[in-house]
């Protein structure tokens, strides 16, 4: 069994969430397997369902690309759904190929499996008054209740300033969702190259606006206002995740305060740790749980611990330094070195849990994962107080590479963490405090054991668990 969602013949792409009479529907587009992969082209959009985001049900494509000619011919992108008595309208974008422009398509369904594109495709193209023509993509369309009508938010950009700072969320309004009139950019922060996969939703008594971005680093954002008219400002943790977590978007339903973002673990090239990052892996789903003053806290869908039900023993082993084992208590001190245990072996699927208490001034502490028996050869997270970060490394570490992937922790510096690390074949997704996650890859290293370290400080580790899948 897979924990995280990858279809047999392909990848989860840029995922479309809906949330309608207690499922959640998560349209995607789909990626083919080699060596018909490449990039975002030739992307149906695929349909899954569930009640728990832990078991997911396939249903049939929704919409694939049209013939020659028309304006999806290549690939339907990215879009948004929105109901309006009985019907729903999936707005999406129709690609024609690379340096040509972009629009938005529509199909509707009355049952949200059975589509039928519109006739009139495509309902809307850039107005070349305010912008470019090529990235106009990703619509969001929603009832704005203060204006009295429909608003859609797309990627866009504006014709002048510097061609790396262009980046906009564009805006079209209508009175029915069938006709619409192009207005100016609903945000223009000269920040980025696109706003990709704009998102927005009410929420703590804010408006959240969710982009995503690739031209500072490939990372979905969020930022806070109390109106629609802005300031767009950044909380201190203005993301929900790291690099691998992309074009993220958020569902939930409208009488809750439950909401969840859905994004995707992108694969490697060559399926290698070294391999660059590929567009489309598998489906990751986060929970929004609250806003604080250092932003939104996210943590696992309540089912996805409840999947890791069978419990393994913990077999603990000195490797380097002096530890102390006492009560499921593993601590050393390495003030000036290096200190290592084992726990035993590690599943290809896993859950660990584990609290962490660091002395003043420690430079390193964490986990061991897939640990080789000479610690020649392991992954590791890895946390830094001092540094108010959390970091997914690996040895051997090629080059000048300084670690895999980094997460900094919001606010003052912590004396105790708490993880949860899920683990699923080469997919790692870690959960920080309940607040923050943290997803990458781990290719080469398939098998090894379970793990604690010390660099230079001193930890205690505690409420350690190590979970597997049931057979």
């Amino acid at each position: 069994m897979s924990v995280f969602y990858k279809p047999a013949d392909g990848f989860v792409g840029d995922v479309i969430p809906f949330y309608w009479e207690g499922v959640y529907h998560a349209f995607y587009l789909k990626a083919p397997l080699p060596p018909l992969r490449d990039g975002a082209n030739h992307t149906p959009y695929a349909h899954l369902a569930s009640r728990d985001l832990v078991h997911w049900e396939e249903l049939p494509l929704a919409i694939e690309p049209g013939p020659p000619g028309a304006p999806d011919s290549v690939s339907c992108f990215t879009g948004a759904l929105i109901e309006r008595d009985g019907i729903f309208y999936l707005f999406y974008t129709g690609f024609r190929g690379e340096g040509k422009p972009q629009s938005v398509c529509l199909a509707t369904s009355a049952d949200l499996i059975h589509w039928e594109k519109d006739p009139r495709n495509p309902i809307i193209e850039a107005d070349s008054r305010w912008y470019e023509t090529v990235d106009w993509r990703d619509p969001y369309p929603f009832w704005n209740e203060e204006a009295g009508e429909y608003w859609m938010l797309l990627a866009a950009r504006e014709q002048d300033g510097p061609a790396n700072r262009r980046g906009c969320i564009a805006l079209m309004t209508s009175p029915d969702l069938e006709t619409w009139e192009v207005k100016p950019p609903f945000w223009s922060p000269r920040l980025y190259y696109t706003h990709e996969c704009p998102d927005l939703f009410r929420w703590g008594g804010y408006w959240v606006l969710v982009y995503s971005t690739f031209s500072e680093r490939n990372v979905t954002h969020y930022r806070l206002s109390k109106s629609l008219a802005g300031p767009w400002l950044a909380p201190e943790n203005d993301t929900f995740d790291g690099r691998a977590f992309y074009a993220a978007k958020t569902a939930g339903a409208s009488n809750s305060e439950r909401r969840y973002v859905f994004g995707w673990n992108p694969t490697r090239e060559d399926e290698c740790d070294e391999g660059r990052w590929q567009w489309a892996g598998h489906l990751i789903v986060h929970e929004l749980r609250e806003l604080t003053a250092d932003g939104i806290r996210v943590a696992p869908p309540d089912g996805l611990s409840k999947l890791f039900a069978q419990n393994c023993e913990l077999h603990f082993k000195s490797e380097i330094g002096d530890w102390r084992a006492d009560s499921s208590v593993y601590a050393a001190e390495a003030v000036d070195s290096f200190a290592a245990c084992t726990l035993g072996a590690l599943p290809a699927s896993a859950l660990i849990e584990a609290r962490i208490t660091a002395q003043a001034g420690t430079r390193g502490c964490g986990l061991l994962l897939r640990c080789a028996a000479d610690l020649e050869r392991y992954y590791q997270i890895r946390w830094e107080p001092g540094r108010g970060r959390v970091v997914v490394d690996r040895w051997p570490r090629p080059g000048d590479e300084p670690f895999m992937l980094e997460r900094a922790i919001p606010g003052a510096r912590h004396e105790q963490l708490r993880l949860q690390v899920f683990v699923d074949g080469s997919v790692l997704v870690v959960y920080i405090n309940d607040a923050l996650a943290l997803n990458c890859r781990m290719y080469d290293h398939a098998v090894g054991q379970l793990g604690l370290f010390v660099s230079e400080g001193g930890a205690a580790f505690d409420h350690i668990t190590l979970r597997t899948l049931p057979p």
